[in-house]
């Protein structure tokens, strides 16, 4: 199993991102930084305080050296899949090779409503998810593309230069087992749930490889992740997540050091390849100090 950090935009400014995100690559078992895609808090507060996706992963990009830098995940919702491949290729570049581009249906309706973006019923939003990675994973691949989907519309388009990875690796997020996991299967190289428990996870597990049966796929090519909260005690949990803190408590690792072993043991039992540690603003370096420092080491 790998390790990394998923790190909230709300309420936080890119000097506090850039200091954290140094602090988090100095732990050699990081090996993953993320950020999200949201215009709005996503802890249920209605706070428009949040800084831009793209612009923050860029800036993750040049200030660390080392560490994959993800996102999970990009709302194919909020941008055409033609940018969103540009933006990948040219983060690729940016970062030397480093970037991991998840793409989501997108869930959060406050931000769609508020800026008067398209927000869908569930179906069409994982249609486009669908037409989106195919898109973005052509764009990224081939020297031109054409394609006529539902949502879709691509003639002879080009996307130049081409990212340094080959292929780029794209995610998908969600855990939605009839359709989510089943493009996941089909056109992704990594897949990412966030915030349950370890059973549950195991369950979606068996769900994407009954679908990669479907689609001919060894579903050993995907990388599978799992994003957890981390709170040493319910103080900091409330203060992490707010109004949400107990939505995403089945996915939260809290308690002893040795209870958070056992935990961070059965995610990687249920097949995870991954665990992120999803840290919200403020980052409370010294929470993933003591979580590298007397947890991780039972890992190496």
């Amino acid at each position: 199993m790998r390790f990394g950090v998923h790190t909230g935009l709300q309420h936080t400014t890119f000097d506090a991102l850039r200091a954290l995100w140094r602090r988090i690559e100095e732990h050699p078992a990081f090996e993953w930084i993320s950020v999200w895609d949201h215009f709005y808090a996503a802890d249920g507060s209605g706070s428009a305080h949040s800084l831009e996706a793209v612009t923050a992963h860029a800036a993750l990009c040049c200030t660390t050296r080392r560490v994959r830098c993800g996102s999970l995940v990009y709302s194919v919702g909020y941008r055409h899949p033609a940018v969103l491949a540009n933006v990948a290729a040219s983060l690729d570049d940016l970062s030397g090779g480093r970037v991991t581009l998840g793409l989501g249906a997108g869930w959060l309706a406050a931000e769609y409503e508020a800026y008067g973006i398209p927000f869908p019923p569930v179906p069409v939003r994982l249609r486009q998810l669908d037409e989106a990675i195919e898109c973005i994973r052509a764009l990224l691949r081939d020297e031109e593309v054409t394609f006529r989907g539902e949502h879709v519309t691509l003639h002879r388009a080009r996307c130049e230069p081409k990212p340094r990875q080959d292929p780029l690796p794209l995610w998908v997020g969600g855990g939605g087992e009839q359709v989510t996991l089943r493009i996941a299967a089909r056109h992704a190289e990594g897949w990412n749930v966030p915030f349950v428990d370890p059973e549950t996870f195991a369950h979606k597990v068996r769900v994407l490889t009954h679908h990669c049966e479907g689609a001919s796929r060894d579903p050993a090519t995907i990388e599978k992740a799992v994003n957890v909260g981390l709170a040493w005690d319910e103080a900091d949990l409330r203060r992490q997540f707010a109004r949400i803190a107990d939505f995403v408590r089945p996915g939260v690792l809290t308690g002893s050091t040795q209870q958070m072993v056992d935990r961070v043991g059965a995610y990687r039992e249920a097949g995870a390849d991954w665990l992120i540690v999803a840290r919200r603003a403020p980052g409370d370096a010294e929470a993933l100090d003591r979580f590298a420092g007397d947890v991780l080491p039972a890992f190496r």
